[in-house]
């Protein structure tokens, strides 16, 4: 057993997370759709000639290490770059000591560009003469949609590489290690960590190696040397569980998306449960109830008239009553829309519409519908022949209300559930009255 004074001196060291990144390709854990013996990448690496590689994945799954052991294995210079305090001066600046380099036959180089889709258009821009001429080899981390986030000049002279959260069974696997390796590791303090602690912190990580690392450091420093790291510690060293979330990113589209589709979907379960998402990540509620308010106009509609007033009423609900409170009404709003009977008529007949639209333009408007301020406008025909619906007893007159070019096209169509039942039999009567009255006969009282 090693004595509280090595402890002291190994907690002092760089972070757990940072000691046990890989050194070589056979080290790194998982990834093996792109790592494995025989794939593309991995040949390119060994054989020295990765060439530019975007990398896109959710934090800890080893963007920068890879980039790391590529260097290494490559024997190239690694040159980090920071998308977020450093601009173009210094990438030309890196630029011209990788030329130099070349010119005396030294080391090639590796940029690599973290959070690259920070970059500006310019800093971007900056970059592709470098990568065009080989002046360095340039790889990029993201966690956003690399076809979004990075304009298309660069994104065509790189390989985009995407990298999987990692399984629990590859994070127990690195955990172990961690606790074995008497170098970098936990090794020499001999910590002890239970099956039921070991599930725990693999399973709560996420798929983030880094996230894993860091909750066994803090257990480790928790229990001391010798310590046993049970299920209690490694709960309570985990704190509060970051979610694998960003405002504006990748995961926020992901997730909001299936909330919508969830309420489309008729699913309240799976409904609240990405809207629990989103609360638990710190997202502006906001966000959810403009969403749910579209979706009631487009995926509920007439169906259930009263979708869109609740949405609307939820959200007035919640701005006065704020967080916690005002979850309340999102969560009643969420059920309430998941559970409505489904239409997407309003929609079509919008695109219908708007298609029909574009289609006549310059369809003039009939002449007995059209406004006449003046008698000159009461000359020329305008409003002649209108009829006046409430001066029928069923306050409905047909007549013509389309342009000529769509007289008789129908551009409403109403779904078979909710109210829109009661909207058909309303259109099929007016059809009725149409027909009937047209004919010369009497209008028919009943509705």
């Amino acid at each position: 057993m090693v004595t509280p004074s090595l402890f002291t001196s190994v907690r002092q060291s760089q972070p757990l997370a940072a000691r046990m990144r890989p050194r070589s390709l056979d080290e790194v854990v998982g990834q093996s759709n792109i790592l494995a013996p025989g794939r593309p990448l991995r040949a390119a690496i060994e054989e020295g000639a990765p060439g530019s590689l975007i990398f896109w994945g959710p934090p800890g799954t080893g963007k920068t290490t890879l980039a790391h052991v590529i260097a290494e294995t490559t024997k190239r210079i690694f040159v980090p770059f920071s998308a977020v305090t450093e601009g173009v001066p210094r990438i030309r600046e890196i630029a011209a000591e990788a030329a130099r380099r070349l010119e005396v036959g030294g080391a090639e180089t590796i940029l690599f560009v973290d959070e690259i889709h920070r970059l500006n258009k310019a800093q971007q821009d900056s970059l592709l003469p470098h990568v065009e001429e080989g002046t360095f080899t340039l790889i990029g981390a993201t966690t956003e949609t690399p076809s979004f986030a990075i304009n298309s000049a660069l994104l065509s002279r790189c390989r985009v590489v995407v990298l999987e959260p990692l399984e629990p069974d590859e994070i127990e696997l690195i955990l172990q290690r961690a606790l074995e390796d008497d170098d970098r590791g936990l090794g020499p303090l001999e910590v002890t960590l239970t099956p039921e602690a070991m599930t725990e912190i693999a399973e709560s990580a996420g798929g983030d190696a880094r996230r894993a690392l860091t909750i066994l450091e803090a257990a480790a420093a928790h229990v001391g040397a010798g310590g046993e790291i049970d299920l209690e510690v490694a709960r309570a060293a985990q704190q509060f569980r970051t979610p694998r979330y960003a405002r504006g990113g990748e995961e926020h589209y992901d997730i909001l998306s299936a909330y919508h589709k969830a309420l489309r979907g008729s699913d309240p379960d799976g409904a609240l449960y990405w809207m629990a998402r989103m609360i638990e990540a710190g997202e502006d509620p906001l966000v959810l109830f403009r969403r749910a308010i579209a979706m009631a106009a487009e995926d509920i509609g007439l169906a259930d008239p009263n979708a869109l007033q609740l949405a609307v009423a939820a959200r007035d609900a919640f701005q006065m009553l704020g967080a916690p409170e005002g979850y309340l009404p999102l969560a009643e709003m969420t059920i309430y829309l998941a559970t409505a009977p489904k239409s997407n008529s309003a929609y079509r007949a919008l695109q219908a519409a708007l298609r029909a639209a574009r289609e006549t333009p310059d369809a003039p408007v009939p002449l007995h519908i059209r406004n006449a301020p003046t008698e000159l406008h009461r000359e020329l025909g305008h409003h002649r022949g209108y009829q006046y619906a409430h001066d029928s007893p069923n306050a409905y007159l047909p007549q013509r209300y389309l342009p000529d070019e769509y007289e008789g096209e129908g551009l409403y169509e109403p779904g078979r559930f909710g109210f829109e039942r009661e909207i058909t039999k309303r259109l099929e009567w007016w059809a009725r009255l149409r027909e009937e009255i047209g004919e010369g006969r009497e209008e028919p009282d009943d509705h």
